[in-house]
């Protein structure tokens, strides 16, 4: 039972793979915009641009990795 439940965790596909990059990016998005909100002027911008920086690092490391563990 407990295995049934943690594949539903494990990232298998390419289109789901993309969902998950999706959201993290609307979250990144998100949180840059309080950044500039709280931290006006160049703090704020670079904050921001730091949150889809990590997002783009992250996606990359999600993509390789599935394509070694899953290759077509």
């Amino acid at each position: 039972m407990w295995h049934r439940f943690t594949r539903l965790f494990v990232i298998k596909t390419k289109f789901e793979a993309f969902l998950v990059i999706y959201g993290l990016g609307l979250g990144a998005t998100e949180r840059g915009v309080h950044y500039l909100q709280q931290y006006p002027g160049y703090g704020g911008w670079l904050l921001f641009a730091c949150c889809p920086v990590a997002v783009f690092m992250a996606g990359g490391m999600i993509l390789d990795t599935l394509d070694r563990r899953y290759p077509d």
